[in-house]
């Protein structure tokens, strides 16, 4: 612990003694329904499942052992593995397990309890004696509901009654409300969220910052779950700042500035963990000099903690005065968005808000804090971290909680104007849940004199007045009515009733939209979910995996599974006749024959795969039958399609002319998890990646029309695409570039400099798959077939049928055999990464490969399956998706081709990685499909036959839908010259090694 502002004070250590062991059949034998008692009974709620790290916990093992056995309690508590405490420890001080807490008077969580778990029925007093009389017990959490939540209103609502009987009812007690004399509230987390949600925050900001090409010293913050201690987390941000301090921050982002609200616990637990930085702490009238002097020193963070004074007018023109402020709130305006927000490189909001004040930023705020900022200086204003997590609160475009898996995300409100960013939002709302441990302590040690009061007043002796009265203060809701101030609650609540009732009948009203998903595999569940947002839409996804496709729709109630075999066609059939939109998923080859049963049946079809020829021939019947068949609408293509198309059409509308369009696409793993073999782990079909190696490509760049056959492909790459200041990458060109002029309505060919596509690889890639090749491994012709009696037999059968030789089973003969088709300066590289693979003879035995097919298959499907497990991604491993369009323009008032200086270089890019639960390529394939179905659902897309999605309706949508799920495309514009000759220097020196 650092000098300065200190921790809260916890609870003693010894909540950390270890506790005997219960076997299982112990805990269950505990876990028996428990009698009405004469004792007063408390109940410990376990949190709510779907809040995977709530593991805080209202009450120590050591707070409950002193309620037992000095207080005369019963301590009951639910069964959950998750608690920071195990319930073990509970038990041996003195609780049992009780599946319902039906027993208890006095219930207690974190959160607020999940409808399905409320008990709100009256139940025996402790005094009870047989009399048949009945108490209201207490329910006690942060209930979310005191500033008129909607979504907590049918929760509020559990308490209050209108009937004879309401004197009965549940009382509600908010811990958010309780206070102490002077006024500040006393239990809460507040602290523990302020220094989680700057950690969260300052990571958060790192990952922008690398969106932008710029890696950060914070691209090293610790996550604050990572560690097992305050401590432990101090000494890793100091060493951050101590490199701060060594190199300083990078100098294109300019000075870091970190903007603070608030003054209470929050703030005050933000200020704590930022002492381990080099902080130095300025004004708001200090900002413009401090972000704008070219000698600002960038081996120092600049903190601006913003007081009220600082950023609230009044509208009559008066000075700001609090005591005035909190009387009359609807007379000052906030001018935050003017004086601090424009300046500051990170914003941590730990300032709460009410329905009267003024909020700290409307939506219209943000546009013009953005637009100011974009004026001040790069990378301004643009990743927030909201740790109050006021949802459409202070932060008007807040427009919901994060969680620890997925902590921040992109949000661009609807009222932003095309050409500013989105904002990048930290808003997790169980902050001080990834400080489990020492949060609970805490937490119990300020509630224990408050519940020890409840128990006085529930066995009618006298409590302390300060705690009484808190706890009187504290209460939402009270024998069926609102309590003191919320008392307005009962509008917002009736607005509940009244919009659930009139939901419910426009449920039963509303005709449902049916989509039929064929396919189940790696990129359907971001699909799915998206689908399944909606109410008004039946899905039904058809698989030959019963298991994929049951987990897929686990929780989504508007989702079904369908056991599927593609070859039954019938079925499908019938499938496809109730359905309005069919998704196909399924491989390629698969499609015409899906596409052929939607025209029979006239309903429209999406895919994300390439526009087949045998597709593309079914365009006439299509259109006759009045029947779309959507293609193209994934990552690439898709997303690319849609992303070069709208920023296409801005510079139509600037009267710009095309000179070159460059695209480049891929998806790798993430930086550290590529040291593997290919550099490469596989997040879609293994097959299509493989697959893709051998197809030709036709481009025109720097003014030449290429062609490359297939079997040229590896070995005429591009060896540097320099579209990202972090990463090397390597590029493969992308089939039939060409027809993108017509496509997109670039000009004509004979106009253009340059019309490219390409794939994205990380270096060495290219080689190592053209040596596979070269082997045979990639060979998928009928008369290639082989049948290993091990997997380390695959490479020298393939090679062997390849140079038309039997090669002895020996590893030296594999090695001279080899040396014919792989050039010296790659034999050993190649060779390695065959036995890492388990592929090529070798004294050990292969892992981690399944059992081999029982009948001959082709090298190439070998292969598939060989990679196919051993470069998938293992558990917590992020995969990485990279998109950038390059677009070289002038103004169409300049004749012939412009000089350089004239001419402009327009990028759009979009970097996206995944996380422990999704990966960034089936978020960037599954959600342009789902957004794309829905648009059609919606009747938002007029084409009909075969199309892709050139529809501006169409690719607005899908790009109005991505942005919204954090997915959004970055667009950036210099003077100068395009990426062209860098890629054509690096041809011909690929092509002259080949």
């Amino acid at each position: 612990m650092t000098a300065g502002i200190r921790q809260p004070q916890n609870l003693s250590r010894k909540l950390l003694k270890p506790a005997s062991v219960l076997t299982q059949s112990t805990r269950r034998a505990l876990a028996i329904p428990t009698a009405p008692s004469s004792k007063l009974t408390i109940g410990i709620r376990r949190e709510d499942s779907a809040r995977i790290w709530e593991r805080r916990c209202p009450l120590t093992p050591v707070a409950v052992e002193s309620l037992v056995h000095e207080d005369n309690v019963d301590v009951l508590i639910q069964d959950c593995d998750r608690r920071v405490f195990p319930v073990d420890q509970y038990i041996k001080a003195g609780a049992r397990i009780h599946s319902t807490l039906e027993p208890a008077h006095i219930v207690l969580g974190i959160k607020e309890t999940p409808l399905n778990e409320l008990v709100t029925s009256p139940l025996v007093p402790p005094w009870a004696t047989g009399s048949g009389s009945l108490v209201p017990r207490t329910h006690l959490m942060f209930s979310h509901t005191t500033k008129g939540q909607p979504y907590n209103m049918e929760l509020l609502s559990r308490f209050l009654r209108q009937d004879p009987q309401r004197h009965l009812s549940p009382r509600l007690i908010d811990y958010e409300l309780l206070t102490g004399r002077d006024g500040k509230r006393t239990v809460a987390f507040g602290w523990f969220a302020g220094v989680a949600g700057a950690l969260e925050s300052l990571s958060a900001l790192a990952h922008a910052h690398l969106e932008l090409g710029v890696a950060s010293p914070f691209l090293h913050t610790p996550r604050p779950h990572t560690h097992a201690s305050l401590p432990s987390l101090r000494a890793a941000l100091r060493t951050i700042g101590q490199e701060i301090i060594d190199d300083g921050t990078p100098k294109s982002l300019g000075p870091f500035v970190i903007g603070l609200t608030g003054n209470g616990n929050v703030s005050q637990g933000v200020l704590s963990i930022l002492e381990e930085l080099p902080i130095i702490k300025v004004a708001v009238k200090d900002l413009p000099t401090l972000v704008s002097s070219p000698d600002t020193d960038l081996h120092k963070v600049y903190l601006v903690h913003a007081f009220p004074d600082e950023y609230l007018s009044r509208l009559d023109g008066g000075q700001y005065d609090r005591a005035h402020y909190y009387e009359r709130p609807s007379l000052y305006k906030s001018d935050f968005a003017t004086r601090v927000a424009p300046y500051l490189t990170l914003f941590l909001n730990g300032v709460g808000w009410l329905p009267e004040f003024p909020r700290l930023m409307t939506n219209d705020a943000l546009t013009t804090a953005l637009t100011r900022a974009a004026e001040v200086g790069r990378a301004r204003f643009g990743t927030i971290g909201d740790i109050s997590c006021d949802v459409q609160g202070g932060l008007e475009f807040m427009p919901g909680a994060s969680t620890i898996s997925e902590p921040f995300f992109k949000h661009r409100p609807s009222t932003l104007p095309a050409h500013l960013p989105g904002v990048q939002i930290m808003s997790v709302d169980i902050l001080p849940s990834s400080l489990p441990l020492d949060a609970s302590q805490h937490f119990c040690g300020v509630l224990m004199p408050y519940l020890q009061a409840l128990i006085k007043e529930y066995r009618g002796e006298p409590a302390e007045p300060e705690y009484s009265e808190a706890l009187k203060m504290a209460t939402v809701a009270r024998y069926g009515q609102l309590q003191g101030k919320h008392t307005w609650l009962s509008e917002p609540v009736e607005k509940w009733r009244l919009s659930s009732t009139a939901a419910a009948q426009s449920k039963s009203a509303v005709k449902k939209k049916k989509v039929l998903m064929l396919g189940s595999g790696m990129v359907a569940g971001p699909a799915v979910r998206e689908l399944c947002k909606r109410s008004d839409i039946e899905l039904v996804v058809g698989s030959d995996s019963s298991a994929e496709a049951e987990n897929l729709i686990r929780g989504l109630p508007n989702a079904s599974a369908c056991l599927l075999n593609v070859a039954d066609g019938e079925k499908i059939s019938r499938l496809i006749e109730g359905a309005d939109v069919v998704v196909s998923l399924l491989p390629v080859a698969f499609h015409p024959s899906v596409a052929e049963l939607c025209i029979q049946h006239g309903k429209h079809l999406v895919t994300a795969s390439y526009i087949s020829p045998a597709m593309r021939a079914l365009n006439d019947r299509a259109a006759s039958a009045n029947v779309l068949l959507l293609n193209e609408i994934g990552l690439d293509p898709g997303i690319d399609h849609c992303s070069a198309l709208s920023l296409l059409r801005q510079l139509r509308k600037e009267n710009k002319r095309v000179l070159s369009f460059t695209s480049f696409c891929g998806g790798l793993p993430a930086p550290e998890a590529s040291d593997v073999p290919l550099g490469y782990k596989f997040s879609w079909s293994p097959r299509g990646v493989l697959n893709a190696t051998l197809n030709g490509a036709r481009f025109k760049l720097d003014g030449e029309v290429r062609g490359i056959p297939g079997e040229k492909l590896l070995s005429n790459y591009f060896p540097d695409v320099p579209i990202s200041n972090v990463l090397k990458l390597e590029g493969l060109a992308n089939r039939d570039s060409l027809p993108y002029a017509d496509t997109y309505d670039l000009g004509t060919l004979d106009s253009l400099r340059t019309v490219l596509r390409g794939t994205l690889r990380y270096p060495g890639f290219a080689d190592l798959v053209h040596s596979f090749k070269a082997i045979g491994l990639l060979d998928a012709d009928p008369s290639s077939y082989i049948l290993p009696r091990s997997w380390s037999d695959l490479a020298r059968l393939a090679l062997g049928n390849r140079i038309h030789e039997r090669i002895p089973e020996d590893s030296q003969s594999f090695k001279s055999a080899l040396s014919a088709v792989v050039p010296d300066q790659r034999h050993d590289h190649v060779l390695e990464a065959l036995e890492w693979c388990g592929l090529a003879p070798s004294r050990h035995a292969p892992q981690d490969l399944p059992p081999l097919p029982a009948k001959p298959l082709v090298p190439i499907d070998l292969l598939t399956i060989a990679l196919a497990h051993k470069l998938k991604y293992n558990p917590g491993e992020r995969d990485l998706v990279l998109l950038s369009h390059e677009i070289v323009a002038q103004p169409l008032s300049i004749p012939g081709e412009a000089q350089p200086e004239h001419t402009e270089v327009y990028t759009s890019s979009l970097v996206a990685y995944g996380t422990s639960s999704v990966s960034a390529m089936s978020k960037c394939v599954g959600l342009p499909v789902a957004f794309a179905t829905l648009a059609v659902l919606d009747g938002k897309v007029v084409g009909r036959g075969v199309q892709g999605p050139t529809e501006e309706a169409l690719y607005q949508a899908v790009l109005d839908g991505l942005e919204e799920g954090g997915l959004a495309m970055k667009e950036g514009i210099r003077k100068g010259c395009g990426m062209e000759a860098r890629l054509n220097d690096g041809l011909r020196t690929t092509r002259v090694m080949g």
